[in-house]
């Protein structure tokens, strides 16, 4: 399993010993709506989803602190369901809302794209984001993603509201790196 490292952070796989981590930053209220979820009622709903979305997945990485060794958010590549290309993964992210606004998450998603790009050689990264969540907007941008365009009223989320969808790209190209 690969482990990636930046200034701040230690992006590896999960195992179920993260359960409590977890649990910690998917119960908090404004992470999981932000990206499509509900809030985690209970440790064990989190076991569950970590078995379903986290555990022995290719390209799926914990996110954790150096300084401390705590996970604080999750983040990685998966097959793009808008799409029908396996040369194209989609980024996926959610981070405690304790650590927001301080650039680890756009950090982590620097490393993760170069990874996504250098290593497993694919040819796009996709993004997508609901139009009422700037945070993530703010991510994308800074990873250099192009605005693709909004699928409106794109999706409705786990509580019934229906959502406009933006969607975003990034090709593989060298001069990503040099940047």
């Amino acid at each position: 399993m690969i482990t990636l490292e930046t200034e701040r952070l230690i992006l590896r796989p999960i195992n179920k010993d993260d359960a409590s981590d977890i649990f910690e930053y998917g119960c908090e209220p404004n992470v999981g709506p932000a990206a499509g979820w509900k809030p985690h009622k209970n440790i064990e709903e989190t076991r569950v989803i970590m078995k379903a979305v986290f555990i022995d997945k290719d390209n799926v990485f914990g996110i954790v602190l150096k300084s401390s060794g705590k996970m604080i958010g999750s983040i990685g590549l998966v097959p793009d369901p808008h799409r029908n290309n396996p040369e194209v993964l989609m980024l996926g992210y959610a981070m405690s809302e304790h650590y927001w606004g301080k650039g680890l998450m756009t950090e982590a998603a620097k490393a993760v794209i170069e990874y996504g790009f250098s290593e497993l050689a694919i040819s796009m990264i996709s993004c997508t984001c609901y139009s009422i969540n700037p945070r993530s907007r703010r991510v994308i941008q800074k990873c250099g993603f192009e605005y693709e365009g909004c699928l409106r009223q794109g999706e409705k989320r786990y509580d019934g509201k229906v959502l406009d969808l933006e969607f975003y790209s990034l090709c593989n190209n060298k001069d990503y790196f040099n940047k």
